[in-house]
């Protein structure tokens, strides 16, 4: 924490600007040994002004002509004076300022520093500053969206409020510990044990694994049907690319093929899958086998028939495979004559809906894709990270074990548990952490943020 370091915060590449960011005590003297003011040279940098000038070495040598700006503290993102070179995109410019201002004395930062140095400052909580990261990494605009909930700190109020609950019924439990004879057993129990379970039941309704990890990743759609039903156009006409080869011959698909699309902000991952049939060929076997397990993986599968034909055995015998799935039945080559009533169609699989559609008739695409979007949309989830959800769900098993032992009138027993359960909601904030899970969260993290 004493010392001052750089470095470069853009990505590698080339592009507009590279942009070298340094904090510490020392990034103002890191700074005015690197950069040199256009015009007369000045005492001090104004703080929050960009100011145009030259980035040089150490021999006064320009490297690049660039902004910069020196952000003293503690408005500034690490609440440490922090100072920002703007140069020119490459690989180059940026690489050499960098080095120049590790030659003036800073030290190359490690991975994810400056936004720790953020929370242990206390600029910002421990979930907030993996909300950082998480928008960074966010590839749909309902994960920006999350992320930024979670920055604003929507998780940690909802934490906060569980833990302040927490302490209340903590508090009750050391009045009895030391004043049994004013405050029984039989009424505290009474009293705490279903706030307790009470408790526990919110922190459970909190914890949609699979919600999160759908908004984190995407939702996880897998094509099934059996050959030439139409799943390699299908994924193409939903790309908008030529992602698999289409051609009339059965079979021509023997890999699982992947593309992905946005529904109305939505992530959602496509898996177009070999045909599923029985066959002596040793790769298109690999292929089936893939398929099946793409299938157990998949959020929801995309079951097509043809309809321009009747249902057949091979159909039927698919159908089977996909109990307990969630399935979407979809009738393809609506621009042909209908075979198949969808009535009839629904039989295969109960209960899943049913639509036509036709790659060629891209409007016929609407309704399925409004489907998709239903199942990706995850608008009410208060954790999203595997973390969080890991340490609320923790908390509330302890806080069940608690009520258990409350209902058995062991309270110091359920003392022990409600610590746990603490100390589990403290690690989601930072309130309660050890070194080595900082490292873990923050390892995570590119250098230079």
């Amino acid at each position: 924490m004493s010392d001052t370091i750089a470095a470069i915060a853009t990505a590698p590449g080339e592009g507009g600007i590279g942009v070298v960011r340094i904090s510490g005590d020392g990034a103002e003297r890191v700074l005015k040994a690197v950069f040199r003011p256009a015009g007369a040279l000045r005492e001090a940098m104004p703080s929050h002004r960009m100011v145009y000038g030259a980035a040089v070495d150490a021999s006064g040598e320009k490297i690049d002509e660039c902004l910069a700006v020196l952000m003293r503290a503690p408005r500034s993102y690490t609440r440490e004076d922090v100072a920002e070179i703007q140069t020119h995109g490459g690989y180059l410019c940026a690489r050499r300022t960098l080095a120049a201002c590790l030659a003036a004395g800073a030290r190359l930062a490690e991975p994810g520093e400056f936004t720790r140095r953020a929370f242990l400052n206390g600029r910002i909580d421990l979930s907030q500053a993996e909300a950082v990261m998480q928008l960074i990494r966010s590839r749909g605009e309902q994960a920006r969206q999350a992320a930024l909930h979670q920055l604003d700190g929507g998780p940690s109020a909802f934490v906060r409020r569980a833990a302040d609950t927490l302490y209340g019924i903590q508090a009750a439990i050391a009045a009895n510990l030391d004043y049994p004879e004013e405050v029984p057993d039989e009424e505290v129990a009474e009293d705490l044990a279903p706030r307790m379970t009470a408790l526990a039941e919110s922190l459970e309704r909190a914890c949609d694994e699979r919600g999160a990890r759908i908004l984190r990743e995407g939702l996880r759609v897998a094509f099934c049907g059996r050959p030439n039903a139409g799943k390699s156009s299908l994924l193409n006409a939903l790309t908008g690319e030529d992602l698999a080869i289409v051609t009339p011959v059965p079979g021509t698909t023997r890999d699982t093929v992947r593309g992905e699309i946005s529904v109305d902000g939505c992530l959602v991952l496509l898996t177009d899958t070999a045909g599923l049939r029985e066959t002596d060929d040793p790769v298109e076997r690999i292929g089936v086998e893939r398929a099946r397990k793409a299938l157990r993986e998949a959020d929801t599968v995309l079951f097509l028939a043809d309809g321009s034909v009747p249902p057949s055995a091979e159909d039927r015998a698919l159908a089977a495979e996909l109990a307990g799935m969630d399935v979407i039945l979809l009738l393809t080559k609506a621009d042909l004559p209908a075979m198949t009533e969808e009535a009839e169609a629904g039989k295969l699989v109960p209960g899943a809906e049913v639509l036509r559609v036709s790659c060629l008739r891209t409007e016929t695409l609407a309704p399925l894709l409004e489907r998709l979007s239903v199942r990706a949309k995850k608008d009410t989830l208060t954790l999203t990270q595997p973390r969080h959800l890991d340490a609320v769900r923790r908390a509330a098993e302890h806080l069940r074990r608690a009520a258990s032992a409350m209902e058995e009138r062991s309270v110091e027993l359920a003392s022990v548990d409600l610590l746990a359960a603490q100390q589990a909601l403290g690690e989601i904030t930072g309130d309660a952490v050890e070194e080595k899970l900082l490292d873990r969260v923050f390892g995570d993290f590119c250098v230079g943020k």
